[in-house]
């Protein structure tokens, strides 16, 4: 049997040891991901969730309800949902505590997330903010925030919104195609910063707009209305 010419031997152990390479990641970046904890006692000036999964808004308001922060931020939302709309959801309850959520229109995916909220949080003057968004999606959210934010203390608070035990997540119907799309999304996010300083972009100022809204209740109708856009 005929070898291959060495540039193609060459090629195929690069390309293997790539592909282990990447594989051993994966296992690292699904590890280190289920080892977050979030610590609900810990007080920060703000709680900030990130739309476009399950449980994201619900958990955000119940730890909102523990009186540990002062505003809770929701970055993401649907451009289309204005504050009469979310008031006239959450109900009479939502007066009462309108000054103490605020709405993020302009974000549309983690990156955005990330820029949408280090403006919120500059002109709100808070130092500490809690992250709450999916397990899988956290390690991504903690590496675009904490770029957009380095001075700013951020408390990881992930949510595991199906009811097996997470550990178990490979059970999951689809989990390891969600999995390894965001481990991509992370690599990719990860690597940006070499891209950009090879082929740089010329960058542009969004507004930023706000809504204060009201409170917690109604919470499925709510969520319904908020993922309208899917973050990415």
């Amino acid at each position: 049997m005929r070898r291959l010419p060495r540039p193609f031997r060459r090629l195929g152990l690069l390309a293997l040891a790539m592909f282990v390479l990447w594989l051993g990641g994966l296992a690292f970046f699904v590890a280190s991901s289920l080892s977050i904890r979030g610590d609900p006692s810990i007080p920060t000036d703000a709680i900030v969730v990130l739309t476009g999964g399950r449980l994201r808004l619900e958990t955000g308001l119940e730890l909102f309800a523990l009186g540990t922060a002062k505003k809770l931020f929701v970055s993401g939302v649907n451009q289309r949902v204005d504050r009469d709309e979310l008031l006239r959801i959450l109900g009479p309850a939502a007066e009462r505590v309108a000054c103490c959520i605020a709405l993020g229109h302009e974000a549309d995916n983690t990156f955005g997330n990330a820029r949408e909220t280090a403006n919120w949080m500059h002109a709100e003057g808070y130092r500490s903010l809690r992250l709450v968004t999916s397990w899988y999606h956290m390690r991504r959210g903690l590496l675009e925030f904490g770029r957009a934010m380095p001075q700013i203390t951020i408390i990881a608070h992930p949510v595991f919104a199906h009811p097996l035990d997470p550990e178990r997540w490979w059970s999951w119907r689809g989990a390891p195609f969600l999995i390894i799309g965001e481990y991509d999304k992370y690599l990719a996010a990860w690597i940006r910063p070499a891209l950009n300083a090879i082929y740089p972009a010329p960058s542009a100022q969004s507004e930023i707009r706000f809504n204060e809204i009201g409170s917690r209740s109604q919470l499925d109708d709510l969520e319904h209305v908020l993922f309208g856009k899917v973050a990415s």
